[in-house]
């Protein structure tokens, strides 16, 4: 049985074990180690941002990993990066030991993306998880928001506004991974100045049980008393 990475209990949905369309296995999921991975020799990427990659470092260390890299296998029990180069360094800076990936088994990478992609509708995921498998999809093979919004029957807008809180801190994710805060109590918060107020808000939210109005009236009041303060210093 694969394990499970990341912080979601439904992954496993997402990725099972064995991915297949019409009856033909397309990939696995598993967790591997991560000196067992090496990198893509043809990888056109050399530069990374320094700023990004702390940041994504920092969220893996945090909620795990919740966009696998997809490998493909080399020989037994060794693998060759395909794509998530970035997360692949970022896990291996975190200090992982392992890794969740999906193992390609085709080299056709459209059959791999229709199958993530019916396996989006069987799930019942969670919204970070949703918002992760989205930016997989459009990252890593190539869908566009509005593909991805009709075969999901999904809007656009809601495809976008999903990936939008992988940008909350992930103290904050980790409160919309349990339950504690809605999406759109998430979405509300995104609008913030800074993570610090992030997460004033988050626990506020909660703690005093707000619904995404009033949320959203008191970030709106917070942050344009914030950008008055600021006006005034530089007057």
């Amino acid at each position: 049985m694969a394990k499970r990475g990341g912080l979601g209990t439904n992954l496993d949905a997402l990725i099972p074990t064995s991915l297949t369309v019409g009856g033909n296995e397309v990939a696995q999921q598993n967790e591997v180690s991560i000196d067992s991975i090496s990198p893509n020799p043809k990888q056109p990427r050399t530069v990374f941002n320094e700023d990004a990659m702390a940041e994504l470092v920092a969220s893996i260390k945090e909620i795990g990993i919740l966009q696998p890299p997809v490998v493909r296998q080399t020989s037994p029990g060794r693998y060759e990066l395909i794509m998530g180069e970035r997360r692949f360094r970022a896990t291996k800076a975190a200090g992982l030991k392992s890794i969740p990936v999906i193992i390609r088994q085709t080299p056709d990478n459209e059959l791999l993306r229709e199958a993530l992609i019916e396996n989006i509708h069987r799930s019942q995921l969670n919204p970070l998880e949703e918002g992760a498998a989205y930016l997989q999809l459009l990252t890593d093979f190539g869908c566009t928001h509005d593909e991805l919004a009709l075969k999901l029957g999904r809007s656009r807008p809601q495809i976008s506004n999903t990936i939008r809180l992988l940008n909350l801190p992930g103290s904050v994710q980790l409160k919309v991974a349990g339950g504690a805060l809605s999406a759109g109590q998430a979405r509300a918060i995104l609008s913030a100045k800074n993570e610090e107020r992030m997460q004033h808000w988050a626990n506020k939210a909660i703690n005093e049980n707000l619904t995404v109005r009033n949320l959203e009236e008191q970030i709106a009041i917070d942050v344009e008393g914030a950008k008055s303060k600021a006006e005034a210093e530089l007057a």
